[in-house]
């Protein structure tokens, strides 16, 4: 399924990557189907990246353009572990503005810490939020950092049409919630019995202050109760943001 998908948002980065160009506004320099001379260079442990010939750019072929692409991008950002849809957004983000630019802009999208490293909690946010909105989130981000750009004024149309057709191509892919609608809500069901217990509690333990009698409860003092039922629901609290922080 990973090799398919690559394979599909492959395709589509090559739709719109064109061959070989060196334009003069383009801090890339000399670049054939979206590789850069520097990122080539690298690639093949030349350095400093500007000893290897510019012909080199110019000759590369598709299949050694792949593997860069595998390894430099869609392995980097963890694509292959996402949803489809996700997936081939944020890849073709990471081509055209590098993998740490694309993964911190996904995971501001996703509400987990942005520190550019893809790890099981931004895969598990990925995963558990609606592919079509991070799609959508996602994309409306990279037209943002791209409007700031200098060079916006050079490119920004082409780069403009290439994120919508991005954008158009991942949400015919995005899965839908129907599958998981479920699990969400047993998941927020679950979260709401925690507070209702202690609120129990709590209210438990008032009674027992005033001087009502509860037999169920006959072996926990009311003090007891009232703390414990605080100090369920400040751990509750406490464990869910730290969940947002790891």
């Amino acid at each position: 399924m990973t090799d398919a998908r690559f394979d599909t948002c492959l395709a589509e980065i090559f739709r719109h990557e064109g061959g070989y160009v060196d334009h003069p506004s383009d801090p890339g320099g000399a670049t054939n189907m979206g590789i850069t001379r520097k990122t080539l260079a690298r690639w093949r442990n030349i350095s400093p990246w500007w000893d290897l010939p510019k012909a080199e750019v110019q000759n590369l072929d598709r299949d050694e353009a792949a593997k860069i692409y595998r390894a430099g991008y869609w392995d980097a950002c963890r694509a292959g572990d996402m949803p489809s849809g996700v997936d081939l957004a944020v890849f073709d983000f990471a081509v055209n503005s590098g993998p740490g630019k694309a993964i911190r802009c996904l995971q501001q999208v996703l509400g987990v810490v942005a520190d550019g490293l893809v790890g099981p909690i931004t895969l598990a946010a990925a995963h558990q939020s609606s592919a079509a909105r991070t799609v959508d989130a996602l994309c409306d981000r990279r037209l943002d950092f791209l409007r700031a750009l200098s060079t916006f004024p050079v490119f920004g149309r082409g780069w403009t049409r290439r994120v919508e057709t991005i954008r158009a191509a991942a949400l015919a892919v995005a899965p839908t919630r129907d599958s998981t609608q479920g699990d969400e809500t047993m998941d927020i069901l679950s979260g709401y019995k925690t507070y209702i217990v202690a609120a129990f509690m709590l209210l438990a333990g008032l009674a027992q202050m005033l001087g009502i009698n509860l037999p169920a409860l006959d072996s926990g003092s009311a003090g007891s109760l009232v703390l414990e039922s605080l100090a369920i629901l400040f751990l509750r609290k406490g464990l869910k943001g730290d969940t947002r922080k790891a």
